[in-house]
This record gives C-alpha cells, sequence and structure tokens, in this order.
C-alpha cells in the first residue's frame, strides 16, 4: 500500500465505524396455520381463541351452526374445532355436510363434545371427523390435539405396501413380517392386518366398525365383539408392547402416537 492508499483508508475509517463481530439478521415469514372454531359458548370460544393466537395461530370463530357452513368454505381453515351442541345447525350435521364437499372434504375436523355423548363421537368419527376432545378440557391437551392432527395431515398416511417403522415395531407388508425391537412375532393374517390397520395413523381413533371396513373391507359379517377378541390376541402377541394399541372407552382403538 503506497502513501496515498494509506491515507484514503485512514480517511475512510474514520468516517465509518463497522461493529465487530457483524450480526446479519434473517427473517423468514412463516405461514399461519388457520383454525376454525365452532362454539357458541363465549367463555370457551375466548379461552380457545387467546391460546390459540399465542400459539402462533389465525384464529376465526362462528357461534352458529349456519354461520360456520358459509364462512369455513370461504375461510378455507387448516384445521375446525367443532362443538357438537350449536344453535342453527348441530355439529355432527356440519360434520357430515363439510366431508360431503369436495372442497373442504379434506379439512381435519377435531370435535369438542361434553361427557356422555360417547354415541355421538362414534359417529362423528365414521362420518370423518379426525379426533375428539372432551369437556372439560386442559388447554394444553387441546394445543397437543390440534399440533398432533395438523402433523398428521401433512404427512399423510403411509402407503399399503411400504414398510412401516412405529415407535420401536417394524412392519413389513410385503413379506408379512412384523419385529418388536429384534424379536419377530407371529401373526395370523387378520392379526397383521389390524395392527397395520391402525400403525399407520399412530393416534387417529378407529371405531369398531372402521376397523372391520379398514380391515376387512366394507359390508363384511363380523361383530364389534370379534374386533375386541382380535384386538386382545394381538396385544397378548406383541407382549409388553400390546399397551401401543390403546382402548378408547366407548369409541374403539388407536396405535399408540
Amino acid at each position: 500500500m503506497d502513501g496515498n492508499d494509506g491515507a484514503l483508508a485512514s480517511s475512510i475509517s474514520n468516517k465509518i465505524s463497522i461493529p465487530f463481530p457483524v450480526r446479519v439478521a434473517y427473517h423468514f415469514e412463516m405461514v399461519k396455520k388457520h383454525i376454525f372454531i365452532v362454539e357458541d359458548e363465549s367463555d370457551i370460544a375466548d379461552l380457545l381463541s387467546y391460546n390459540l393466537t399465542r400459539e402462533g395461530y389465525e384464529v376465526s370463530v362462528a357461534t352458529r351452526g349456519d354461520q360456520a357452513l358459509v364462512d369455513i368454505p370461504r375461510k378455507k381453515p387448516n384445521l375446525v374445532l367443532l362443538d357438537l351442541m350449536l344453535p342453527g345447525i348441530g355439529g355432527l350435521e356440519i360434520c357430515r355436510l363439510l366431508k360431503a364437499k369436495p372442497e373442504t372434504a379434506g379439512t381435519p375436523i377435531i370435535m369438542v363434545t361434553a361427557r356422555g355423548e360417547e354415541s355421538d363421537v362414534v359417529v362423528g368419527l365414521e362420518m370423518g371427523a379426525d379426533d375428539y376432545i372432551v369437556k372439560p378440557f386442559s388447554i394444553k391437551v387441546v394445543l397437543a390435539r390440534v399440533h398432533a392432527v395438523l402433523r398428521r395431515k401433512e404427512k399423510g398416511p403411509v402407503s399399503a405396501d411400504e414398510i412401516l417403522k412405529v415407535l420401536d415395531i417394524t412392519i413389513n407388508p410385503g413379506r408379512h413380517e412384523v419385529v418388536c425391537g429384534k424379536t419377530s412375532v407371529e401373526l395370523t393374517a387378520s392379526e397383521f392386518r389390524l395392527l397395520h390397520f391402525l400403525a399407520r395413523r399412530p393416534g387417529w381413533v378407529f371405531t369398531r366398525e372402521q376397523i372391520v371396513d379398514g380391515v376387512k373391507g366394507e359390508d363384511y359379517a363380523v361383530t364389534d365383539r370379534a374386533v375386541d377378541v382380535q384386538v386382545v390376541s394381538l396385544r397378548r402377541k406383541l407382549g409388553k408392547r400390546g399397551d401401543y394399541i390403546e382402548t378408547v372407552r366407548g369409541v374403539g382403538y388407536r396405535f399408540k402416537e
């Protein structure tokens, strides 16, 4: 560097102060998931709305069933929290109508029910609802269920022919093999189909009728009691991992998430 260059550098350094180290901040705008709450009790609606907003969700609220049917197709939410006891149109009918329309059929629905409405839960699940929450509920449970359903929706179901690894169980449909840890487990064809059906969607609650349709095919002549017998046998063969198949009282079964 000659004298002129040194003078120029000295002049610049006197005019510009550059802090060290330099921190460069990168801002990424996250796309908010939109949750639509259908709830006629204002205190519950406010509680859900406040906590979901705090978690970073965009939230819409409808207090009547007929209002929800107009707003949901228009706003296209990522998930619906649906109370069953509503003025205008009941929650079960809303669920049926939303699942019947192509534009809303894929929208996940979590039903919010009062205790003693187990029969309604069964009907709702068979109509296509994804999960349910019982009042009175913990807001932590609601947030966890919302997150889990949205995650499952993004992930999608595992292909029927794909090797499935869930918890410490590996299921290979092509070879009809089940390995728990490092131990192979011998299952009958029906037990294998039952395990595979439940394990493809961990956390999803299935009614006995849905299990029969999924494992045996629609209109297969088998009783609910037969499903229970198959579950008992499957749990026994899985040993300590039999607890992975959880009983949802009054509704059906799910595979542990």
